[in-house]
């Protein structure tokens, strides 16, 4: 607008049209259109008495302007006054208007006091209605804070943490941010940390008794397992076998039915009464709550703290881990140690197993095997150290069922355990030497006990009693009537039985090894081997060096020892009937019982060869030659007719031996015999002897060459057994004949007569003799002729003395 009127105003400067200028500005001060200073401005703007000339237009249009005003009451004015007028006439009226006006308003008041007590009860009524609406609907919004803070209470309470935590959740997200105005719902979110951190420690709380729980109760969650795992295999191997007989019998079908075999209902039975009782036994799961761990599972994940939770738990079980592993030091003592240790360590690791399975992240497989191959490098170690220290082949036996059992409950869950059955094999050999030990006692008690004497038989059903333990055959002694005896004593079949009871547990220990019926009998017989070659055979040994072993129980042990050869085949073929391995396969073992009875059998034989050169130095010892006796007793001496007359006897008992040993026996005796003699003639001791002394020692020479020609044992041939005495023979020739000359031409050459003489023993006997000669001379001096005759032999002897010392020297030399 003012640029407009400047404009105007512009336009009628130039056209010099001021009157017509003033009149529009007072125009705009009249039209009150503010501001009016650009208006103003324009009018004195380059104008010379601008102001002057502008108050004088201004004036005269105020003039005007009251000239019009002046007009305009002049015109209104009588009807001003007629308003007056009639205001007045209306005063009174408008008294007694106001007067009636205040007496209703007095008691429209009287009459309203109830409407406005009511009125304002109304508006308080609406007040607290609209506050009661306000706080129904705060409640609302409140109400599902509190019941869901009430129920975490609950939940509190009824130790369901779990569901606390979800709920807590929900609090934290969706309820307590629409009333976080409130103070109570501070409160709320100051606890709930607090809960939070209740709710771990209690959890935890509870993970602390599970895991001491598991420790107390981990040998009896074992045992149902390794029962449960026992019986599971009974099972499989009874249904195994029944599979196999009705897969391998031939079905024979009577009136329309197949016939059911008494050991298949018998089977059945079985069958049923273990599913019954499984049916009726906890598995090892139910034996352990494990709401703990997956409580504090799900409770540590949901608060974020899951891989804590993770390590403690893990950390813990490694710890109870090696306590469970850690055996008691009398463990070895009694089977009941084992199975307790063996208990334990199953029932951690079905817990171990049963928390790999059902929880996600908690126990990895990496983290079981880890944990079970530390373990079972600490088995393996501990067995081995405490199996050492038993000496009982039923604990050991007992030992290896437990170890069986454990390997196959374990390998059940998923466990290697072939560590386990390569330990059983050492422990096998263990056992071996148990068995060996214990059988070596049985077989020195046996042979305590043995008489060492042929058994008797009185009627058919002794000897059938004795053949149904031993093998004996004989179709010689089977034509015999009774009353007849055996040729073996009463520890043959007592052995034979025993070794057969030594191969069973030897076989109790291979089974349940997973093992072939190879592997199963080649074990067998090494073990039989060794029973055999280093038990038997060294029971054997001893019992042949004890000293009141005679000559009749050395002869009844080689007897016995040629029937325990013979039965050997038995043995192996008894072998072969329980493993179903022919003995003609490339890898069968044999049994070595023939070179361990022929070592007994000639270590008896030696010792018989023994015992009789010792009766026979006994026999030698009661000697007592009169060696300067003059004349012969014109018998033998009393000690060699008792001693040939115990041969006799002693040969007698020979008739059941070989009969080399026989002939092997008396011909060593012979010689022995001989040697002695020829001792006691050259024995240093002894200085001279006299020729009725070399008579008598001639007599009882030929006391022993009678007895060897009578042909004390069967068998010799010629005069085999009497060149036993040819030396002494030929020696005590050459002094009876005094064929010196003889002796001395022929020396040397196979025809000699005296050929087995030899010049230093006749030296020695010469010499004693012409010792003997001299003494005699002595004594009967009062015969002059017999002197001259002395004399003259002693010259001779003299003579023949130095041709033999020259022969004597000439050997040595030569030599």
């Amino acid at each position: 607008m003012a640029r407009k009127s400047k404009l105007n105003l512009v336009e009628l400067y130039s056209e010099e049209n001021k009157d017509q200028i003033y009149e529009n500005v007072f125009a705009e001060i009249e039209s009150f259109e503010l501001p009016l200073g650009t208006s103003l401005r324009s009018v004195y703007d380059d104008q010379p008495n601008a102001h002057q000339r502008f108050m004088e237009k201004l004036d005269a249009c105020i003039r005007n302007h009251d000239r019009e005003i002046e007009k305009m009451c002049n015109f209104h004015h009588q009807g001003f006054v007629d308003a007056i007028t009639e205001l007045l006439k209306v005063r009174a009226d408008a008294g007694k208007l106001k007067v009636q006006v205040t007496d209703t308003n007095r008691r429209l008041q009287d009459a309203g006091k109830e409407v406005i007590a009511q009125t304002e009860e109304i508006i308080r009524c609406r007040i607290q209605q609209r506050n009661i609406t306000t706080v129904v609907e705060k409640l609302q919004l409140c109400l599902p804070v509190l019941e869901m803070y009430s129920k975490l209470k609950e939940q509190m309470n009824v130790k369901r943490y779990y569901s606390a935590l979800k709920t807590m959740e929900q609090l934290e997200n969706m309820y307590l941010p629409r009333v976080s105005q409130y103070r109570f719902c501070q409160i709320m979110i100051e606890n709930l940390p607090k809960l939070r951190e209740e709710i771990k420690e209690i959890s935890m709380s509870d993970l602390k008794d599970f895991l001491e729980s598991i420790r107390k109760h981990s040998d009896k969650i074992g045992e149902t397992a390794m029962k449960q795992a026992q019986q599971q295999k009974t099972f499989n191997t009874a249904l195994q076998k029944q599979n196999n007989v009705n897969y391998g019998r031939n079905m024979h079908v009577i009136n329309g039915r197949v016939p059911e075999p008494k050991y298949e209902i018998t089977s059945k039975r079985t069958l049923e009464e273990e599913d019954e009782h499984e049916e009726e036994v906890l598995t090892a799961h139910d034996l352990v709550d494990f709401s703990p761990v997956y409580r504090c599972l799900h409770i540590y994940s949901v608060l974020g703290d899951g891989e804590t939770f993770e390590n403690y738990y893990r950390k813990q079980r490694r710890k109870q881990a090696r306590l469970v592993l850690q055996p008691q030091s009398s463990m070895h003592e009694t089977v009941e140690g084992y199975r307790r240790y063996f208990s334990q360590i199953v029932g951690f690791f079905v817990v171990e197993d049963h928390i790999l399975h059902v929880t996600q992240g908690l126990v990895t497989r990496a983290y079981t095997d880890e944990l079970w191959n530390m373990a079972l490098s600490k088995i393996i170690a501990v067995l081995r150290t405490h199996s050492s220290y038993c000496t009982d082949p039923d604990l050991v036996l007992e030992l290896k069922n437990l170890i069986v059992v454990f390997a196959d409950t374990l390998q059940g869950y998923g466990f290697p355990v072939n560590r386990l059955f390569d330990l059983l094999f050492e422990i096998r050999d263990q056992y071996n030497e148990t068995l060996l030990k214990k059988w070596a006692g049985l077989f020195r008690d046996i042979f305590e006990a043995d008489n060492y004497s042929p058994i008797p038989v009185a009627n058919e059903e002794e000897y059938k009693i004795v053949i149904s333990k031993f093998p004996f055959q004989d179709p010689e002694l089977d034509k015999q009537s009774f009353p007849k005896k055996l040729p073996m004593s009463q520890s043959v079949p007592q052995i034979y039985i025993q070794v057969k009871e030594f191969i069973y547990a030897s076989l109790k220990f291979s089974e349940s090894l997973h093992r072939s019926s190879t592997e199963i009998d080649d074990m067998l017989r090494k073990s039989t081997n060794l029973l055999l070659t280093r038990t038997l055979s060294s029971c054997l040994q001893n019992l042949i060096k004890k000293p009141h072993i005679g000559l009749t129980e050395l002869v009844q042990i080689i007897i016995n020892t040629t029937h325990l050869e013979q039965a050997c085949k038995y043995l192996e073929d008894f072998i072969t009937n329980i493993t179903n391995i022919s003995q003609e396969t490339v890898h069968t073992a044999r049994l070595y019982g023939l070179s361990t009875f022929k070592d007994a059998r000639h270590a008896a034989e030696g010792e018989i060869y023994t015992k009789l050169n010792q009766k026979i130095d006994e026999f030698i010892q009661l000697a007592d030659y009169d060696w300067t006796m003059s004349e012969p007793a014109g018998r033998a001496s009393g000690y060699l007719m008792d001693l040939i007359n115990f041969l006799r006897s002693t040969f007698q008992v020979f008739t059941h031996l070989p009969g080399k040993v026989a002939q092997t026996a008396c011909m060593s005796a012979c010689q022995h015999l001989s040697t002695s003699l020829m001792q006691m003639l050259l024995d240093s001791e002894l200085k001279q002897i006299s020729m009725g002394a070399v008579q008598q020692f001639n007599l009882d020479v030929i006391q022993c060459e009678l007895f060897a020609s009578s042909e004390p044992v069967p068998g010799f041939h010629g005069d085999t057994l009497q060149l036993a005495f040819i030396d002494l023979r030929q020696l005590l020739d050459l002094f009876m004949v005094w064929d010196w000359s003889t002796y001395l031409a022929d020396y040397g050459q196979p025809t000699s007569k005296y050929l087995r003489v030899n010049p230093s023993t006749a030296l020695t006997l010469l010499e004693k003799v012409h010792r003997g000669m001299k003494d005699t001379s002595k004594k009967n001096n009062i015969f002059a002729q017999f002197r001259k005759n002395d004399r003259d032999k002693q010259k001779l002897i003299e003579t023949v003395v130095k041709q033999l010392r020259s022969l004597v020297n000439g050997m040595s030399q030569h030599t």
